[in-house]
């Protein structure tokens, strides 16, 4: 009988791969207004409430125009979070495609961008949101952007 010690690999806890660096990293370090649009992708991609609320703003607010009456709808950062856990907790997948910036100061604290959602909430039930964005973006005292004011400009 020959017994060799050449070590266990347990297939359901790999080795952590650290080739990525932060060059790759799927979360932004917000210090540039490109992390802030990668980190609603991957909050939305991972339904990760942590990672969306840092982006908002302690004032934040969210806008829309809800054209069936005829009134635009506003609600602070609770709500934010409240309608965004449910939104996240209801679907079974959500994806979210940025495109183009359509407008963007020259120090970058308003910006309109375009995008694509796919909300799966089951096989059978899938909804295309289009649209754009209208952002106001402030930096902290940490040298980082939050979502002050986002304005949605959908077709939801």
């Amino acid at each position: 009988m020959i017994i060799t010690s050449t070590g266990c690999v347990n297939p359901f806890a790999p080795k952590l791969d650290n080739s990525l660096g932060s060059a790759g990293s799927l979360i932004s370090d917000l210090k540039n207004i490109e992390g802030v649009f990668q980190n609603l992708q991957y909050s939305y991609t991972f339904k990760d409430t942590t990672i969306y609320s840092e982006l908002l703003n302690k004032d934040f607010t969210f806008a829309y125009r809800d054209y069936d009456k005829e009134v635009d709808v506003a609600w602070g950062r609770e709500d934010e979070m409240r309608v965004t856990n449910s939104l996240f907790n209801n679907s079974e997948r959500l994806d979210l495609i940025w495109n183009n910036i359509v407008v963007m100061t020259g120090d970058s604290t308003n910006i309109v961008r375009s995008f694509n959602l796919t909300i799966t909430f089951n096989p059978t039930d899938i909804v295309f949101v289009d649209g754009k964005v209208d952002l106001e973006l402030k930096k902290t005292e940490n040298n980082t952007w939050q979502i002050l004011t986002w304005i949605d400009e959908s077709n939801f």
